[in-house]
């Protein structure tokens, strides 16, 4: 793929990742808060734990670390999954009418597409993360242009080390509690997200 076009799609991946996995979520979260809608509440605050994994990309991103390739892959991968593995979480929803569940529904499958969509997109280029020297290559760097324009943005008075450091520490906390959930409360409560 050349090198122009592959920068035309990252820039536009990442574009839709802010509108897809960051406004809209927090603009159904706000309206969900407000219409007192328990269970989609619920759920999109399971959704923004798992979307936090992109946050910690773009920051590993920032500090060149390779890893970070297969971090944001892994994240498009769960956020999908996050979406609509509850049971209890669906049923309740389903049951909802009105213009909320409407637009959830909505930005659920479209969010799902999205990401799936991405992911593959990024298939081939996961070989950024086998090393740093594979990394420095023009069509691997092109993946980390915008987040340096977020680092510019806001963060431009902030050491990279120190930043960089913060997101491996993230990055831990977040592998424990996924292996946390993964071996105690996955088999405890299966697929219902409250736990009955």
């Amino acid at each position: 793929m050349a090198l122009e076009l592959l920068q035309s799609l990252v820039w536009t991946e990442y574009r839709l990742a802010i509108l897809f996995t960051v406004i809209i979520p927090l603009g159904l979260l706000a309206w969900a808060v407000l219409q007192k809608a328990h269970a989609i509440t619920h759920l999109l605050t399971i959704y923004w734990r798992v979307a936090s994994l992109l946050a910690i990309t773009v920051y590993l991103m920032v500090a060149q670390i390779p890893l970070s390739f297969g971090v944001g892959f892994l994240a498009l991968l769960l956020i999908p999954i996050s979406l609509w593995f509850w049971v209890d979480l669906n049923e309740e929803i389903d049951d909802r009418r009105g213009y909320l569940k409407l637009a959830l529904t909505a930005w659920r499958w479209a969010t799902t597409l999205f990401c799936l969509l991405a992911a593959a997109l990024q298939v081939p280029y996961l070989r950024c993360a086998l090393s740093t020297a594979e990394m420095a290559t023009p069509t691997c760097q092109a993946w980390l242009e915008p987040t340096y324009l977020f680092w510019e943005t806001f963060h431009s008075g902030a050491r990279v080390g120190r930043m960089s450091f913060l997101a491996l520490l993230a990055l831990v906390i977040y592998g424990l509690y996924l292996l946390y959930f993964l071996i105690f409360r996955l088999s405890k409560q299966g697929r219902s997200a409250t736990g009955f």
